[in-house]
C-alpha cells in the first residue's frame, strides 16, 4: 500500500504524540508521554550547561540541579506504580526505535534511583568540586540517559547510539581528577578500547543488516526465522554468525566480560571511587538489560505490542500482518528489502525455527560467563589496591549475572514461565547488586578521604578506630560473596535456581555445568573478600599511618548504613521485591 507524504507525516505525528487533539497535547500512551523521564534528564542537562554561561549560575549548586532533575525523572518514571499491578500491554516508541514494556520500566527505575543515590554520594564525598560540578553532573546525567536508552532499545542503530551515549561521557568521567597522571591514563585507555569495540560492533551491525535487510529487532527475528525455515545458505549463516559475534564484542566490552575486560582494572585504579561506582553499577545494569534485548530480539519472536497511535491486531505474529500493520517501519528503515513484502502467512516462522539461534547464543554466553567469573575471582587474589580488587570483583559478578541469559534462551520456547523466572532472577540480582557495589565504593571513597590511601594494607587495624564502617564493609563484602542471610545470597540463589530449572526442563548439560562452576566460584571468592576483612579486623595498625578516625555519627556514616541495611534486611521480607522482579519479566516473552 503506497502512502503519500501527507499520510506519512500524519503517521509520524500520531506515533509521537498520539491521537490528542491539539499539537501540544500528548496522549497518555504516546511516545512523548512514555519518554518523559528521559526528556526531564535532557532538560536537567541543559540547565547544568546554562549554569556555566551565566554568573548567576554560580549561586546555584550544580549538585542540587542534578539531584532535582534525577529525582523528577524518577518520579515521572514511577516504576513502583507501573509495576504494582498487572502490566499487560507493551508499546513501541518512535516508530519502533524503542520499546516500553515491563523490563524498561524496571530497569529505568533502577538506573534513575541509582542516579539519585549517586549524586548524594558525590555531594558527601566532595568530588566533584563546585567549579567542575556542572560539567561532571551533565556527563553523569548524559550517561544515565544513554543507559536508559540501552534498557529500551528495539533497533540495532539505537543499540549502537545508546551504547555510545553511555560510553563517551564515561571516558571523560574516568579522567575526572585533573592533573592526576593515572586518571588521564585511565581515560585514554578506556576511550581507546571503547572506540575499538564500537567500530567492531558497528561493522557487525552492518553485516547482519546486509543479510536480513532490516535492523528492527522484532522484524529481524521474524525474517531470520523465515529464512531458517526456508533453508538458510551456509555462507549467509557464516556472515550472520560473524556479525553476531562482532555485535557481542560491544556488549562484552560494556560488561567487562573476558576477553574484553582489559580496560577495567586499570581504569578502576586510575579513576576515582565515585566514577568506579558509576561504572560498576549503572553501566553493568544497563549492559545486562541490553544483552537480554539483543539475544531475545534475535532468538525469539516478539510478543504483540501496541505502537502509539496505531493499534496492532491481537493475533499471532505473522509476517504479512506485521508488515501491513506497521508499514512505517519499512519506510524509515534504510535497510528494508522489497522482497519481504512477498512473505505469506504460510512462510511465517514458528518459535522452533529460531532454536539454532538460541542454542548458539546460549552456549556462547555460557562459555564467556564461565571464563569471566573464574578469571575475575582468580585475578582478585593478588591485588593490593582495593579499587583493583573491586574491579576484578565486578568482572566476576558480570559473569554470574550473564549465567541467567543461557537459562532464559534454553527455556524460551519449551517453558516460557521458567524463562521469565530466570529474567526475574537477573532483575533481583541487579537490585541487590546496586546496594552492594555502591556501598563498597562509597566506603572506599570515605576512607580515602580519611586515611589518604586506597591500599588494602593501610586498612589494617581500622576496627579499633572506626568499628562502624568496618562492620558495614564486612557485611557488604560477605554479601558480595553470596553468604546467607545477606541479600547477595538471594541474587545468586535466584540465578542458580533458574539454571537448575533450565536443566530439568531441557536436559541441556551445559546449564548444569554452569551451575557447578558458579557454585565453585562462589566458594573461591570467599577467600579474597575475607582477606580484606582480616586486614581490617585482625592486623595491627601500620606505624606510618597518621592517626585517623571516621565518625560513625555523621552524614557520611548515616549514608553508609543506609546502603548497608538493605543487604541485611532484604532477606526478612524479600517477597515484595521478588514479585516486582517477576512483574518486570512478564512482557519479554509473552504478549
Amino acid at each position: 500500500m503506497e502512502k503519500d507524504l501527507h499520510q506519512i507525516v500524519d503517521h509520524l505525528i500520531r506515533d509521537t504524540k498520539g491521537d490528542a487533539g491539539a499539537l501540544w497535547d500528548w496522549a497518555a500512551n504516546s511516545s512523548l508521554a512514555l519518554f518523559a523521564p528521559e526528556l526531564i534528564l535532557c532538560v536537567a542537562i541543559v540547565l547544568l550547561l546554562l549554569l556555566r554561561l551565566f554568573r548567576a549560575g554560580q549561586l546555584v549548586p550544580p549538585s542540587m540541579v542534578a539531584f532535582l532533575g534525577a529525582l523528577a525523572s524518577l518520579y515521572f518514571a514511577s516504576p513502583w506504580t507501573a509495576l504494582r499491578g498487572e502490566f499487560s500491554q507493551g508499546y513501541e516508541l518512535f516508530t519502533g526505535m524503542l520499546v516500553y514494556d515491563s523490563l524498561t520500566i524496571y530497569m529505568r527505575g533502577i538506573l534513575l534511583l541509582f542516579a539519585v543515590m549517586f549524586i548524594v554520594f558525590t555531594r558527601l564525598s566532595g568530588i566533584p568540586d563546585k567549579e567542575d560540578g556542572a560539567d561532571i553532573y551533565s556527563l553523569v546525567l548524559g550517561a544515565t540517559l544513554g543507559m536508559c536508552l540501552m534498557a529500551s532499545a528495539n533497533h540495532l542503530l539505537m543499540v549502537f547510539m545508546a551504547l555510545e551515549m553511555a560510553s563517551v561521557p564515561s571516558y571523560v568521567l574516568a579522567g575526572l581528577m585533573k592533573g592526576r597522571r593515572v586518571g588521564s591514563e585511565a581515560a585514554l585507555k578506556y576511550s581507546v578500547y571503547g572506540a575499538g569495540a564500537a567500530g567492531v560492533m558497528l561493522y557487525g551491525i552492518s553485516l547482519v543488516a546486509g543479510v536480513l535487510n532490516t535492523v528492527h529487532l522484532p522484524t529481524m527475528a521474524t525474517v531470520l526465522g523465515s529464512r531458517i525455515a526456508a533453508g538458510l545458505p551456509g555462507e549467509e549463516q557464516m556472515v550472520l554468525a560473524l556479525g553476531g559475534l562482532m555485535i557481542g564484542v560491544g556488549l562484552a566490552f560494556k560488561l567487562s566480560a573476558v576477553p574484553f575486560h582489559f580496560w577495567c582494572p586499570d581504569v578502576f585504579e586510575g579513576a576515582t571511587a565515585e566514577v568506579n561506582a558509576f561504572l560498576s553499577v549503572a553501566s553493568k545494569a544497563a549492559a545486562l538489560a541490553l544483552l537480554l534485548r539483543v539475544v531475545l530480539g534475535f532468538g525469539t519472536l516478539a510478543p504483540d505490542r501496541l505502537s502509539p497511535g496505531v493499534a496492532l491486531p491481537a493475533a499471532p505474529a505473522q509476517v504479512d500482518t506485521a508488515w501491513e500493520a506497521d508499514e512505517l517501519h519499512r519506510f524509515v528503515s534504510v535497510m528494508h528489502h522489497p522482497g519481504h513484502d512477498e512473505l505469506t502467512p504460510e512462510l511465517a516462522p514458528a518459535a522452533s525455527d529460531l532454536g539454532p539461534v538460541r542454542s548458539f547464543a546460549g552456549k556462547l554466553i555460557a562459555f564467556i560467563a564461565v571464563i569471566t567469573c573464574t578469571f575475575g575471582n582468580l585475578a582478585a587474589y593478588g591485588q593490593t589496591n582495593i579499587k583493583r580488587l573491586l574491579a576484578y570483583s565486578t568482572i566476576a559478578h558480570a559473569g554470574y549475572m550473564m549465567m541467567a541469559v543461557p537459562a532464559v534462551l534454553a527455556m524460551a520456547e519449551s517453558n516460557p514461565s521458567g524463562a521469565e523466572h530466570a529474567v526475574a532472577g537477573l532483575a533481583l540480582y541487579i537490585f541487590v547488586y546496586v546496594f552492594m557495589n555502591l556501598g563498597a565504593f562509597v566506603i572506599v571513597a570515605f576512607l580515602r578521604n580519611a586515611i589518604r590511601s586506597e591500599q588494602i594494607a593501610d586498612y589494617a587495624g581500622l576496627i579499633r578506630r572506626s568499628p562502624g564502617i568496618v562492620i558495614c564493609l564486612s557485611l557488604i563484602l560477605f554479601s558480595l560473596v553470596g553468604l546467607p542471610p545477606l541479600a547477595g545470597f538471594l541474587g545468586k540463589f535466584a540465578i542458580f535456581a533458574s539454571l537448575l530449572e533450565g536443566w530439568q526442563t531441557t536436559g541441556q548439560g551445559y546449564l548444569m555445568a554452569l551451575l557447578v562452576v558458579g557454585g565453585l566460584n562462589t566458594a573461591i571468592s570467599l577467600f579474597y573478600y575475607l582477606r580484606v576483612v582480616k586486614v581490617m579486623a585482625m592486623d595491627p595498625e601500620p606505624e606510618e599511618r597518621t592517626p585517623c578516625e571516621f565518625p560513625d555519627v555523621s552524614l557520611q556514616g548515616a549514608y553508609v548504613w543506609l546502603l548497608t541495611l538493605p543487604t541485611i534486611l532484604l532477606m526478612l521480607n524479600w517477597n515484595g521485591i521478588n514479585e516486582l522482579c517477576r512483574q518486570a519479566a512478564t512482557q519479554l516473552l509473552r504478549g
